[in-house]
């Protein structure tokens, strides 16, 4: 739930909050992270940096951004993108995706998936289960690279531990294969099972980054619910970039409300938000592949 602003008792906002301050964030994230934030977002950007103004002890947008674009403090750079990423997933989150991943991913001998927008991992570790239910054991071919920008939703995503009611809506016999019930002062948390836990690798990828620490081709990428907050030419950037990291006919698995058929001619509809890369032979004339 989002806090609201702090408000002094006169019902004036604690720091002032300009039209400038706001075009100027937009400017920043846009450079940083590619997400492009509408004028509906005034306040959803006041209340996030608000708290790293108090964390810093700036007195003012103004001194905090100029602070952030003079690079004296890189740490605070990670802590503004953290405030203004957007993390909302839950186990097995569109759920028609899953089957047609094991039925892909079923027979091969080796199988490498990035889930490139991990967020709290719970997405990661749905593919792994997956694949351990594909393939019938603990120990499947598969290695999952779990990624995201932002460093703070990785470390939960890595530690593996969550609140049980997180588990409301899993099978009773899935939740006893694949985790471990808390104990004494952890009642009422789950971890996963190590077993699991060594399919999975995290690391902090920015798909903004001119450089993409990681090695394909992958049999399957998900970029679930993340094109939503780039504007079209990033998400061509980003999908011309995607394509070269899969293998032959692999996978890109997109959110409920995301269609890329008009972003990219390297990828074909597959089946319900799930689309197969194609030759650049069969993309035929499409959109330029430049990265």
């Amino acid at each position: 739930m989002e806090l609201v602003p702090k408000i002094k008792v006169d019902g004036v906002k604690e720091f002032e909050f300009t039209k400038r301050d706001f075009d100027r964030v937009r400017a920043m994230i846009y450079r940083r992270a590619g997400i492009s934030l509408n004028e509906s977002k005034q306040e959803m950007v006041y209340s996030r940096l608000a708290r790293r103004l108090r964390a810093t002890g700036i007195a003012s947008f103004a001194d905090y951004l100029d602070r952030l674009e003079k690079g004296r403090d890189p740490e605070e750079w990670v802590a503004f993108t953290n405030a203004l990423t957007t993390n909302l997933t839950s186990f097995f989150r569109e759920a028609h995706h899953f089957p047609v991943l094991a039925e892909h991913i079923l027979h091969k001998e080796h199988v490498s998936i990035w889930c490139s927008a991990a967020s709290t991992g719970e997405e990661a570790w749905s593919i792994a289960m997956t694949a351990c239910e594909a393939f019938g054991k603990m120990t499947p071919p598969v290695h999952v690279v779990a990624s995201d920008i932002d460093t703070n939703v990785l470390a939960t995503a890595q530690a593996g531990v969550y609140p049980m009611d997180r588990l409301d809506k899993m099978p009773t016999d899935r939740i006893k294969r694949f985790f471990q019930k808390g104990r004494d002062g952890n009642q009422g948390m789950v971890r996963v099972r190590p077993e699991l836990h060594a399919l999975v690798t995290f690391r902090q990828i920015n798909l903004l980054a001119d450089e993409w620490k990681i090695d394909g081709p992958f049999d399957a990428i998900f970029c679930r619910n993340v094109m939503i907050y780039f504007d079209k030419p990033t998400q061509q950037r980003i999908l011309n970039r995607f394509a070269p990291l899969l293998k032959p006919h692999g996978l890109l698995f997109a959110g409920h409300s995301e269609n890329f058929l008009h972003v990219s001619a390297r990828f074909k509809l597959r089946s319900n938000t799930v689309y197969e890369m194609v030759s650049q032979g069969e993309a035929g004339n499409g959109l330029s592949l430049r990265a």
